[in-house]
């Protein structure tokens, strides 16, 4: 069975004759007091920002649904249109499956468009300097 004294033999557990000072409740309630004035000088900047995070969470799914609706409405329109060759030309599913794709590359090639990962149509890559 285990000695009940503990480990160094004075029945004590931890740092056993090295004991901390003792720390006083005034030296406590002065530490606090400075950390509050630091935070509060922090703080209102911190809520500022917590205001521009909700208006920028709005802003970002508006930003998501503008997006998805632009690529969905890209396949509905292809699958759309290949639905109807099919069905005028008799050559089910291929006009189908190929507009499908090219459906597919168009919602693709408008989200990069309308996150501006993408010059429009027409506008190029205008880098040069037009005084050259």
């Amino acid at each position: 069975m285990a000695d009940k004294n503990g480990p160094d033999g004075t029945g004590e557990t931890g740092r056993g004759k090295q004991r901390q000072a003792d720390i006083r409740d005034d030296d406590l309630e002065r530490r606090r007091r400075d950390l509050e004035a630091s935070l509060a000088t922090r703080r209102p900047d911190r809520l500022e920002g917590k205001d521009d995070a909700k208006a920028g969470s709005a802003a970002g799914y508006g930003q998501a649904l503008k997006l998805s609706s632009e690529f969905i409405a890209g396949i509905v329109v292809g699958a759309g249109l290949g639905w109807i060759i099919d069905r005028v030309a008799g050559t089910s599913p291929w006009g189908l499956i190929v507009f499908l794709l090219l459906g597919f590359g168009a919602g693709v090639l408008n989200v990069l468009r309308s996150a501006g990962l993408m010059a429009e149509f027409g506008q190029g890559d205008k880098t040069h300097d037009p005084k050259e």
